[in-house]
């Protein structure tokens, strides 16, 4: 996934999870589940989920060690796990 992760998140015009259509300025962000990219409602809905806290640090951690990239890099894979993209 890392390496078109970009291009999925840019040029998604419908949210794979609930099918919402998106316009170029609407947030999207990558799940901590499947990492694959969903609109800001399924985010959401996602961090309700009783297993999220834990899926969310075991997903920074892999994320990192396959990247070598920090969390707080905003060009970076695992950023947009936890901060909205914008086309």
């Amino acid at each position: 996934m890392q390496d078109r992760w970009k291009e999925k998140i840019m040029c998604m015009i419908v949210c794979p999870r609930c099918g919402s259509s998106l316009k170029a300025d609407d947030e999207r962000i990558l799940s901590v589940y499947d990492h694959e990219p969903i609109c800001m409602k399924c985010k959401s809905e996602e961090e309700k989920r009783p297993d999220y806290a834990e899926m969310s640090k075991g997903m920074i951690g892999q994320c990192m060690i396959e990247t070598e990239l920090m969390l707080s890099d905003p060009g970076g894979y695992c950023y947009h796990h936890f901060n909205p993209y914008k086309c």
